[in-house]
């Protein structure tokens, strides 16, 4: 196993972890799949080739969850971790004004603390590969301020802050950083509630008439992104969109966005 490339995936129960997961496995990868949802690593272990894989439940916001499944990971891997895709993440939409305290702390919690922690941790097991890449995902959300996921588009620009940063301070050690960018990507995170609403995101998308990006789309995109220079892959039409209107039309997305909410 030793010559085999590795990859640890957080937030490899369902979703772009889970797509990304197969789409490693097809190139002979060895997976290590993380989350805190047993079954559904379970199920995802059961999508990929028989013995490339590992499941290790655990909560990205605990170091020393981290510590230990990273080391067993990579001492089943052959002491190699090729990449660490930093992808656990949860979503939550509403009025900023009615979010509870709780659900604050607990997406900057998850999505940006947990991503920072994979981060420091995962250097220390990175830079034991040559070329190794930290791959974060971070959203449309990082790209401009979302109104009606105020919190969510926060943590986004923290882990894009991150992935910026990390970029530059780890070129020299040979350890690639990036960031994959999505637009709406059609999985489970989509059907979960907004808060003060009878709603869902999924619903929200529909009636804004906005676009779904394949799961499968995505998990390609993230192929590429370890494998290119491209520093923030972004993905899907929407994420383009604005990513062009950040850049070029900040005046008119602002007003579009003072609609949002």
């Amino acid at each position: 196993m030793a010559s085999e490339k590795a990859i640890f995936i957080t937030g490899g129960a369902s979703g772009i972890g889970r797509a990304v997961a197969q789409r490693f496995a097809r190139e002979g990868w060895i997976v290590g799949l993380a989350d805190v949802d047993a079954k559904g690593l379970a199920e995802t272990a059961a999508l990929l080739p028989a013995g490339c894989a590992s499941t290790h439940v655990m909560d990205v916001r605990d170091p020393d969850g981290w510590v230990e499944e990273l080391t067993a990971f990579t001492d089943r891997a052959g002491d190699r971790l090729d990449v660490l895709f930093n992808n656990a993440g949860v979503a939550l939409g509403g009025a900023f004004g009615e979010t509870s305290l709780d659900d604050i702390e607990r997406i900057i919690a998850i999505n940006l603390t947990g991503v920072a922690l994979g981060a420091r941790i995962g250097y220390l097991f990175l830079k034991k590969t040559p070329g190794s890449c930290l791959l974060n995902t971070s959203s449309a959300a990082g790209i401009y301020g979302t109104g009606g996921a105020a919190i969510y588009s926060a943590t986004k620009f923290g882990v894009r802050g991150l992935t910026e940063a990390l970029d530059g301070e780890w070129h020299r050690e040979n350890i690639r950083v990036r960031s994959i960018m999505p637009g709406f990507i059609d999985t489970p995170l989509l059907d979960k509630g907004v808060e003060g609403s009878d709603e869902t995101v999924r619903d929200k998308v529909r009636r804004a008439g906005l676009e779904f990006t394949p799961v499968e789309d995505g998990a390609e995109q993230a192929w590429r992104a370890v494998h290119g220079d491209t520093l923030h892959t972004v993905i899907g039409k929407t994420a383009k969109r604005m990513h062009f209107a950040a850049r070029w039309l900040p005046g008119r997305l602002r007003k579009q966005m003072r609609g949002r909410g």
